[in-house]
């Protein structure tokens, strides 16, 4: 009875770390999930790696096992006989020989698949990729799609970007406070965002989903809560998407809207926010013009929702300690009346 208990607790701890795995190698945040040609370059180099590592490891291990479970079965012999002492010899000259040229092998394997993944990397897969410029602050991004024909249609978001699947991205990106690392595991490898330096990269997207990035160079007081989402979709529907963010924000129609973009523009949200159509024109934080349709605020740290926003708006310490957004002390008519208002910008 104990046995088959044993039994079916082995198994059933089996099946849960074969699902424990199984999670850990999948989702929306995982390089061992690539959903792109750079991702899945990187997937194939780390498996390689990790596979060749493990059979020289059993192998190495084993030979050891094997060398001491002779020694320890040998016969002592009590008198020296050196009449076979040249056969052994050349035997372990021959065994550390091979040994050597296996490793060689080895080793210059390794050099051939990392350099054919390195070409691979370096080489945008695409005739004319999308272009998006990404700027790194302490603690978002800034994300803006430049329209090199028509530089009015400049689109300017946050903490978002979305990609058509199938087409090249290519990325310039730069930092305005600290070196910050762009790392978006199911798409691309980890790129360093660099003051007063350009640095680039590529991605394609080839399934469409939500994919999570994070910043992956320590940048201060809130590194662990600088993320961003990657929104990769059909082509027609990224079209649609870059239409309607083009386009400046809508006036509001109904009085508490109106009177929550009154408080807006006379408060201190103008200083350091912008939303075109409006006189708000800063550039300090993120842009608000169409914040209602973001899946999150404070850059991935929570779903972007009325009682979140409402939170964030009058105590960003309390979710985000050190993040550069003070508190706002508004009285409940103006919070309601600024809400209904940011409700608007989508």
């Amino acid at each position: 009875m104990i046995a088959a208990m044993l039994r079916r607790g082995t198994v059933r701890g089996g099946a849960l770390f074969l699902a424990g795995f199984s999670s850990a190698c999948s989702g929306f945040q995982s390089a061992l999930d690539p959903k792109g040609p750079k991702a899945a370059a990187i997937s194939h180099l780390n498996w390689f790696l990790v596979i060749t590592a493990s059979v020289v490891y059993v192998i190495v291990i084993g030979a050891l096992f094997l060398v001491l479970r002779r020694a320890t079965t040998r016969p002592i012999a009590f008198a020296r006989d050196d009449s076979d002492e040249p056969v052994r010899e050349r035997t372990r000259v021959r065994w550390v020989a091979s040994a050597a040229a296996v490793t060689a092998l080895i080793l210059l394997l390794f050099l051939f698949v990392d350099v054919s993944a390195a070409r691979s990397l370096s080489q945008v897969g695409g005739l004319r990729p999308l272009r998006i410029d990404v700027v790194g602050h302490q603690w978002w991004w800034e994300v803006k799609y430049p329209d090199e024909a028509n530089p009015q249609n400049i689109v300017e978001t946050a903490n978002e970007i979305h990609v058509p699947v199938g087409r090249a991205v290519f990325i310039k990106m730069t930092s305005s406070d600290v070196i910050h690392s762009f790392w978006a595991p199911n798409l691309d490898g980890k790129k360093d965002l660099i003051p007063g330096h350009e640095t680039r990269t590529w991605f394609r997207a080839d399934t469409a989903g939500v994919y999570r990035g994070q910043c992956a160079e320590f940048c201060g007081h809130q590194h662990a809560k600088m993320a961003f989402f990657i929104v990769a979709e059909p082509r027609a529907n990224f079209e649609s998407w870059l239409t309607s963010q083009q386009s400046p924000a809508s006036s509001p129609s109904d009085s508490l809207a109106q009177a929550g973009e009154r408080v807006f523009l006379s408060g201190t949200c103008a200083m350091c926010h912008s939303i075109s159509g409006t006189g708000a024109g800063s550039h300090y934080g993120p842009d608000l013009t169409h914040l209602a349709s973001r899946r999150t605020i404070a850059a991935g740290s929570l779903p972007n929702t009325v009682g979140n926003l409402a939170g964030w708006i009058l105590d960003p310490q309390s979710i985000k300690p050190g993040a550069k957004m003070p508190p706002n002390q508004l009285d409940p008519q103006a919070l309601q009346a600024l809400l209904a208002y940011l409700g608007t910008l989508k």
